[in-house]
Formats: structure tokens, C-alpha cells, sequence
């Protein structure tokens, strides 16, 4: 044991111990400018992804030619009856093919809001009619085949509380595969009719029923 302990010792001549400052800080790290604003952005892009309410849970698929009809109550049916039948002006469009589930959810939901806050009241979205494949394998289409895209934005569209209605598109805008939108009136743009309202009465005076 004499002999190993001696060994040892030869062994560990050079050997100093380490001062107090060389030790190693395990402690929790300083944090940097740039993991902390890293942090902020992904704590931020969690948040703005948590207001999208919109379902991803199953729906009941519809055949690609189904024709997609939605109305609240307070539209007039004239009014829906334009919109069915094409004849309000598209002001925007946005086209989801080849887009997944979970793609078409959030462009879906930032897109509708979007057009609300600039006053856009008729959009078209194009979904196409799901029959890609069957045409790939040269196969005639048929109504067993199922719209994945289409089945899901006809429950989105409901779950929105900013479309007042919606109605399968003409085949001029893309017939079953595609689907016109009304949008309600942004706050701004009921607070200057409103205000057009008042300022026609006091025009005419106040007897005279608008």
C-alpha cells in the first residue's frame, strides 16, 4: 500500500490546486439580450396562434359537388340572393389549394380579418373541389369523392362570427369550387353611416322620415 501511495503522490507533483475563480459557475446563466428577445418573438407568435379559434377537430366531408349555403338571421334575402347569384363585385379572393388542413385554418382566419379591417365586405375563396387525384389515376369523378379543404371551411366560415353569409360560387368564379363571402361592416365603417345618417336627417330636418 506504501509503494501504490508513493506512486500517487509522484504522480500528482505537478499538480495545484484551483483558486477560487477557476471554478466553474453553475449557477443560472446571465441571460443575453438575444435569447430574451427570441423568447419575447415566440411568446408573441404563440399568443397571435392561440386567438385563432377555428376547429381542426373532425367534419362530417362533403362530396366535391356540394353546393355550400349560409345565411345569419338579419340578412335580408335579397341581399343574399345577389350574393348567390354573383352579382356583388369581388373585392378580394384568396385561393387554398394545395394548401394542409393546418395552413388553410390560420391563412383562413388572419385573411377574414384582415378584409373586415379594411372595410372588404365581399371576398371569394377558392377551394377547390378535392378531385386532383381521381383525375391524376384518370378516374371520372364521381360524389363519393370527398372535399377535405371544402368540408372543413364550410364549418370555419359558421365559426366566424364576421361572415354574415356564404353560397357555393358561379361557375364563371369556380362553381363547387369556390364560395362567395359577406362580410359584416368594420366598426369604422358602421360609425360613418351613422354619422351619413345623422347628417342626412339634420340635411332634411326632423321630420322627415329616412
Amino acid at each position: 500500500m506504501a509503494d501504490d501511495f508513493d506512486l500517487f503522490m509522484s504522480e500528482m507533483g505537478g499538480v495545484t490546486p484551483l483558486k477560487q475563480g477557476d471554478k466553474a459557475d453553475v449557477g443560472r446563466p446571465v441571460d443575453s439580450d438575444v435569447a430574451a428577445a427570441e423568447r419575447r418573438r415566440l411568446a408573441t407568435a404563440e399568443k397571435q396562434q392561440d386567438r385563432n379559434f377555428l376547429s381542426e377537430d373532425y367534419v362530417e366531408m362533403l362530396d366535391a359537388f356540394y353546393i355550400m349555403d349560409f345565411k345569419r338571421d338579419g340578412v335580408q334575402n335579397g341581399v343574399y340572393r345577389k350574393l348567390k347569384l354573383g352579382k356583388y363585385p369581388v373585392e378580394q379572393r384568396i385561393d387554398l389549394h394545395r394548401m394542409t388542413v393546418k395552413r388553410a385554418r390560420q391563412v383562413v382566419f388572419e385573411f377574414v380579418e384582415q378584409c373586415v379591417a379594411n372595410d372588404v365586405r365581399n371576398i371569394l375563396i377558392v377551394h377547390g373541389k378535392g378531385l386532383n387525384q381521381r383525375m391524376q389515376e384518370a378516374a371520372a369523378p364521381s360524389a363519393d369523392d370527398k372535399a377535405i379543404l371544402k368540408s372543413y371551411l364550410n364549418k370555419w366560415l359558421r365559426e366566424l362570427p364576421q361572415v354574415m353569409a356564404f353560397h357555393s360560387a358561379q361557375q364563371a368564379h369556380g362553381g363547387a369550387g369556390a364560395v362567395y363571402v359577406l362580410l359584416r361592416k368594420s366598426e369604422r365603417k358602421k360609425e360613418e353611416n351613422r354619422r351619413r345618417f345623422i347628417a342626412g336627417r339634420d340635411k332634411y330636418g326632423p321630420d322627415i322620415k329616412l
